[in-house]
């Protein structure tokens, strides 16, 4: 079940990346976090989740973000909450 949960999150940090109204620089975040997930092993999954879930925050704090992508993250950020 982690591993589903897992591809699905991958799968909408995927979406974000795509979608034409992110800025670069969130692209760039979220690719970053999508490779993390990627490359984790089962053993470090809840640290890189945690570790996700941090960057995460962070980046729905900043107040240049457009609601539409803050409610993105914000879903991905729930999402991720399963897993651990």
């Amino acid at each position: 079940m982690k591993m589903d949960a897992k591809e699905q999150v991958i799968h909408v940090l995927k979406e974000l990346q795509e979608d034409s109204s992110v800025s670069k620089n969130i692209k760039q975040k979220v690719s970053s976090m999508q490779k993390e997930l990627e490359e984790c092993s089962q053993d470090e999954l809840s640290l890189k989740v945690n570790k996700i879930l941090c960057d995460l925050d962070e980046l729905s704090s900043d107040v240049n973000l457009p609601p539409f992508i803050r409610t993105q993250i914000l879903h991905i950020s729930g999402m991720l909450e399963t897993i651990c």
